[in-house]
């Protein structure tokens, strides 16, 4: 809890995606719930009403900005902190923004990852160098960045531990008659049709195995929305695919994660971050086992927490649950939240330095530009002219028409030729 005079101003939330949106939210509201408002990076979609719904926030309570425009509001509009809830070049291309145009009153910047971190680490963390606070989700991680900026010559002080926003309490327990088996699907991982579809044949043989449980498929975003990844072959299609060979124990079902995870017994995925919501709530995990253990899939990242199984132990029984001692060194188990205390402090003794990102002109003239010119920022930390024309301009018309045509394309147009393929 903040103490009273200690206590935070208004809060805004710079985010594109969905799962943007739902870190940044969470967190600010950890720093004040009742004056927070936001802004969505030009050049992604909002996400739909019930997203939006989701993470409490209404589309009118958000404002589509340009690097220009987010200048122009946050002197309009001073705010005592800022949330940059972006990718590492966005950050990167903000604070190159906020330190070539210095505000009459900046605000604290914050920032940091959305969900576990298991590679690119030195690359995403240097991107974010330059922030106020850089919020490390969990004891492993805040040891591992100190290390990485000082073995770099790096005051690591702005590193500040923190816990994943989307992290909810015990279960709440619903009133249900069978034992519920919650597979959490991912838009990519793993990738392709072949493997998507072992997935979908393997819990339809669970459910087939065990006919007094329900094995629910649980979608990352509900068809039609737009999500941080565009899903390639979307579970509900592969589903349908089974055709009578479908269990009548196997459902698909959309919606929030935590209010599935109410009524689940046993958690499956990948590597989704559901699964650490479901260690933190006590709910056995699975984390599989089955494309093999490796960092481009994720699960590298519960290596040692008791939770990485195969299709097969699955099938004879296996509960898994997370070692103690691990769940603990993740930020799991805990409510613990140091970060909220920590921001209203830095925020009360003002006067906050000129923001110094880590990459300059100087010491990366091959890798800055074209990262910076994605977010429509100069090396000079000026606005690009081109992408900072007033809404409804010719260019970002043309901008929004291209990504419809993509999306068009990617999900309607491909998932019918899938559909067609298969006959």
């Amino acid at each position: 809890m903040i103490e009273p005079e200690r206590r935070i101003g208004s809060v805004a939330v710079l985010a594109d995606t969905d799962s943007r949106w739902k870190w940044g939210l969470g967190l600010a509201r950890r720093l004040n719930p009742e004056d927070i408002f936001g802004f969505q990076f030009a050049g992604a979609d909002l996400p739909s009403e019930r997203q939006l719904a989701e993470v409490s926030i209404a589309a009118e309570a958000i404002t589509e900005v340009s690097t220009s425009d987010l200048l122009a509001a946050l002197a309009a509009r001073p705010v005592d902190v800022l949330v940059i809830s972006l990718p590492g070049g966005g950050v990167q291309s903000i604070l190159q923004l906020l330190a070539a145009n210095p505000l009459p009153r900046r605000p604290l910047i914050i920032t940091g990852y959305v969900g576990v971190v298991y590679e690119r680490i030195t690359e995403g963390l240097l991107l974010r160098v330059g922030a106020d606070v850089i919020a490390a989700n969990c004891p492993h991680d805040l040891t591992q960045f100190s290390h990485t900026l000082t073995g770099l010559g790096l005051d690591p002080s702005p590193l500040t531990l923190t816990r994943l926003p989307f992290l909810r309490g015990a279960a709440v327990s619903a009133p249900r008659d069978r034992f519920t088996v919650t597979f959490a699907g991912q838009p990519t991982v793993p990738a392709s049709r072949p493997q998507r579809r072992y997935l979908v044949e393997r819990l339809a043989e669970h459910a087939r195995r065990h006919p007094d449980r329900d094995v629910v498929i649980k979608l990352r975003s509900m068809p039609g929305e737009r999500a941080t990844h565009t899903e390639p072959y979307p579970y509900d299609e592969l589903v349908r695919a089974l055709g009578s060979a479908r269990p009548a124990n196997l459902k698909v079902v959309g919606g929030d994660m935590g209010r599935m995870l109410n009524r689940t017994d046993l958690l499956i995925t990948v590597s989704s971050t559901a699964a650490v919501e479901a260690i933190h709530r006590g709910i056995p995990t699975a984390l599989l086992t089955d494309f093999g253990v490796r960092e481009g899939l994720g699960n590298t990242y519960f290596i040692g927490s008791g939770c990485l199984t195969s299709f097969d132990q699955l099938d004879a029984g296996l509960l898994p649950q997370a070692d103690t001692a691990w769940a603990h060194d993740h930020g799991l188990g805990t409510d613990d939240d140091p970060l909220p205390a920590r921001v209203a402090e830095l925020v009360a003794a003002g006067d906050l330095p000129p923001v110094r990102p880590y990459y300059t002109v100087s010491n990366a003239q091959a890798f800055l530009p074209a990262l910076l010119a994605d977010y429509g920022v100069g090396t000079d930390g000026r606005p690009l002219p081109q992408l900072s024309l007033a809404p409804g301009s010719v260019r970002r018309a043309v901008r929004r028409g291209a990504r419809n045509m993509y999306r068009q394309g990617t999900e309607v147009v491909a998932p019918m030729l899938r559909r067609w393929a298969a006959l």
